[in-house]
């Protein structure tokens, strides 16, 4: 898959998806990266790091966030996608849903588009990112956790998802899947989708994981958000053995090291 100017491999391989959000109140680095400044020196260090690919979002969607007003949201963006691109030679991912947000980002300089709600929440996202021709990830979720059989559920909400995204004319090629971690579900519910990823694989599109200290690993642990990277580097190691593309995190140079360790042990040299 091709994501900016760079070439992914979709299988045997799982790539760092650096965090950065330009936000003043996401649920753990919010108001750290929302200057320009200090958000170009971050990637400089995700980069050196070991990231792949850079995150930027423009709104928190923590538990009980309150929406951006679109301009509002294109402005916190924009200057950072712009800067991202003038300055470094890495693809832009662009965490929103909303169609007006993503076609900004996307003549600004941004490379693939990460939509939290998989095509649901505005329903020209899809023609959007269709008539740019652009790689896309596509979450689920859901706004309660009300579920009859949780992954059977699950399994059927992503399929209208990607529904949706063949007929505004995505191409299948350009389709990765995020299980939505954190987002409609239980804390038990959370951890049996990080446990049963390869059901999702299973669609025959790559997979992103996104865990990165989320309240799954803080309820399980029993710890803030600042203190939960050892929690992080075991979800990450569960995408790696059940082969996902990404692992969408904050600290990079640690997941980094993770994915390296268990690939080798896996690969057996």
């Amino acid at each position: 898959m091709k994501i900016g100017s760079k070439d992914f491999r979709t299988s045997g391989h799982t790539y760092i998806m650096g965090i950065l959000n330009v936000t003043p109140d996401s649920f753990s680095d919010g108001g750290r990266w929302n200057d320009r400044d200090r958000a170009l020196a971050h990637v400089e260090t995700m980069l050196k790091q070991g990231m792949d690919i850079v995150d930027i979002g423009g709104e928190s969607t923590r538990p009980g966030y309150t929406p951006v007003p679109i301009q509002q949201e294109i402005d916190r963006v924009v200057p950072i996608v712009e800067g991202v691109k003038q300055n470094f030679e890495v693809p832009i991912s662009l965490d929103t849903c909303k169609s007006a947000v993503a076609s900004a980002g996307l003549a600004a300089g941004a490379d693939l588009i990460n939509d939290i709600w998989g095509l649901k929440y505005d329903p020209a996202l899809a023609r959007v990112i269709a008539q740019a021709g652009v790689p896309c990830c596509l979450m689920h979720n859901r706004k309660e956790p009300d579920y009859s059989m949780f992954m059977v559920d699950l399994i059927r909400d992503v399929e209208q998802t990607l529904d949706i995204a063949r007929r505004a004319g995505i191409s299948e090629d350009h389709i990765i899947l995020d299980p939505g971690v954190g987002f409609g579900k239980t804390h038990e519910q959370n951890l049996e989708v990080i446990d049963r990823l390869e059901e999702l694989s299973a669609l025959g599109y790559p997979v992103l994981l996104g865990a990165s200290r989320k309240s799954v690993i803080g309820r399980t642990l029993d710890l803030p958000a600042e203190q939960r990277l050892e929690g992080t580097l075991v979800t990450t190691v569960f995408a790696a053995l059940k082969g996902c593309m990404f692992v969408r995190v904050h600290d990079v140079e640690a997941n980094f090291r993770a994915v390296k360790m268990t690939e080798a042990l896996r690969q057996g040299y």
